[in-house]
């Protein structure tokens, strides 16, 4: 699963898109208090480029933008919030959301981790590592993603998958700096957010297949909920 679990075939649904496109305008509005201008602000250069990766509008770029910096007089306040469990067999989960109403995203919350279990904070954290996490991937078939992350100043890298795409993980705080040295390593940074690495996995293998299918689908309920960004499962492989 790597450091990011996500939804298997998510590039078939015919929302997905728009789902993503959804994330992304939670994620530069954020970003933006900071500042509109993407070269002054790190946070909102690593999102936009991101957005403009997968081709999102201009205009929706812009607006959101503004949105965020509070140039369009909207009011609009996200809070960020992570909720901590176990989904089910006892594989750990940390859920991150943005809501702009935290008393309807609680509860609903707890109705998806019935089938699993809702922790307090702290309950999971403690087995995850708070790092940054770059995807990108190759340009030229030299590229070497153990000297690339050495070079760029990564702590560490998963080898590329099935698609591709490798995952270098950073120090929260060198998250901008390797992402801005990967490119002279022979790597195009598709994506690089702060997230959650888990630091003693579930082994899959140590699931039948049943119980394997019971963790996707509570997994995939999760993705589902409008309010959450991005999810974050103790399960290797």
């Amino acid at each position: 699963m790597g450091a990011q679990w996500k939804a298997k075939h998510k590039d078939i649904a015919a929302n997905a898109k728009g789902k993503l496109f959804g994330k992304l305008v939670k994620d530069i509005i954020i970003a933006a208090r900071n500042g509109a201008d993407p070269a002054a602000n790190a946070r909102l250069r690593l999102v936009v480029e991101q957005a403009r990766k997968v081709s999102m509008p201009k205009d929706t770029l812009e607006r959101a933008i503004k949105k965020g910096a509070g140039l369009t007089g909207e009011a609009v306040h996200y809070e960020h919030v992570i909720y901590e469990g176990f989904a089910p067999h006892r594989v750990p989960v940390m859920v991150e959301c943005l809501t702009d109403n935290v008393n309807r995203t609680a509860p609903e919350m707890r109705v998806l981790f019935r089938k699993g279990q809702l922790g307090t904070s702290g309950s999971v954290s403690w087995d995850f590592d708070h790092v940054g996490i770059i995807e990108a991937e190759a340009t030229n078939k030299d590229a070497d993603a153990e000297v690339a992350a050495i070079e760029a100043g990564a702590q560490d890298f998963e080898p590329a998958d099935d698609e591709g795409v490798c995952v270098f993980l950073t120090d929260p705080t060198d998250l901008d700096l390797v992402s801005r040295a990967l490119p002279a390593q022979g790597f195009t940074v598709l994506s690089a957010k702060l997230g959650y690495k888990p630091k003693n996995p579930v082994d899959p293998a140590s699931l039948s297949a049943e119980a394997l299918e019971e963790v996707e689908a509570f997994l995939a309920a999760l993705d589902e909920h409008d309010d959450v960004q991005n999810i974050f499962a103790g399960l290797g492989g």
